[in-house]
This record gives structure tokens, sequence and C-alpha cells, in this order.
């Protein structure tokens, strides 16, 4: 992997809904990687360079609201020339529970905003996915006020253990070995 997204939106307003669980992970990965994600006005948004080895990767937070969030990963992409398939988004999902992540290559949007941007910048669906499940409101109508929600106070422990422990795959996800990354995260998903 050459980059990690953690979509979101901006503004103290959205910080706590279900909307920025991928900005949640990002901003924990930096905690424990000790870094700060600093504001880099090309990027867009919140980034940091993480060096791992001999090779280097890029943390981002876009800044963009979700619905144009491939500005920002694209802007990144092309200056450092990352192709798509090194790229891992990491968002909510609405057709998981609370609870539950999961990882995958490419795949449908799922009527997700700041995928679908991300994937016309560029010009691909072939990215990687890591989504943290929020649950569904139960009502298509409902979603947009949902996900701009924060979580219910039973809901919040759930999607922040479902966190941690995506995060405990992350060596193998930073070491390239995303099957073995799958294959533990969702395995103890389903028996956790």
């Amino acid at each position: 992997m050459k980059l990690i997204v953690g979509l979101g939106n901006p503004g103290r307003e959205y910080a706590a809904t279900r909307h920025n669980a991928g900005n949640w992970w990002v901003s924990r990965l930096a905690d424990e990687l000790h870094i700060t994600l600093k504001a880099e006005a090309r990027f867009h948004g919140l980034c940091a360079r993480v060096h791992q080895g001999d090779s280097e990767l890029w943390l981002l937070n876009p800044m963009t609201y979700m619905n144009v969030s491939g500005k920002a990963v694209a802007a990144l992409c092309n200056f450092y020339k990352i192709p798509a398939e090194q790229i891992l988004v990491v968002h909510d999902e609405l057709d998981l529970p609370p609870g539950i992540s999961r990882l995958k290559l490419g795949g449908g949007l799922g009527g997700h905003n700041g995928l679908k941007d991300i994937a016309a910048h560029l010009a691909t669906k072939a990215f990687w996915r890591l989504r943290i499940g929020i649950g569904h409101p139960g009502d298509r109508n409902a979603v947009v006020n949902y996900v701009l929600q924060p979580p219910r106070k039973e809901e919040a422990p759930l999607i922040d253990e479902s966190i941690s422990r995506s995060l405990k795959v992350w060596p193998l996800i930073a070491e390239d070995n995303c099957q073995a990354a799958m294959l533990k995260l969702h395995t103890k998903a389903d028996s956790g």
C-alpha cells in the first residue's frame, strides 16, 4: 500500500458522525504510528508520510466534503504516481452492522458518494476498501440524516471495537499481504 485514505466530512459539526468512521480509523493509525497528520493544501487534506523499511506510504484524511473526496485522493495519487491498486480507502458502510469491518478489492460502490467520486477521479473501481460497519436506518430515505448523526450509545462501542480489530491487521496490509489480512479480519469478525 502506498496511500491510506480515511473518508469523512470536515468540520467540528461532522467529527463525531457515522460518516467519519474512515477519518477515525486513519487518525487512530496515525496515533499508533506516532505520527501527526498535518494540513497540506495541495492535497486538500490532513496527511503524513510514513516510512516503513525501504518503502513509504501516505496517510490522508481529505478535508473536502465526502462527495468530492476524489479531488484529494487524485491530487496525491497524481503527484506521487500511486496506482489505484495500492490505495486503501477506509469508509463507513451501511450494509454492515456496527461491530463488523470488511476488507476487499474493487467491487460496487454501494451508493457511497465518497467512493463514487474517488472512482470517477481515478477512472477505476480497482482500489482496496476497508468497510467499517455503521448499520442501516432501515429506510432508504433516512440514510442521509443517519450517516450525518453520531452513532447511538449502544453502537459507538461496537464501531470502536471494529476499528480496533481492523487496526490489528494493519501490519499485514502494510506488507501487501491483504489476503492474509482479509482472512484474519473476517474470521475474527465472524467468530467474535
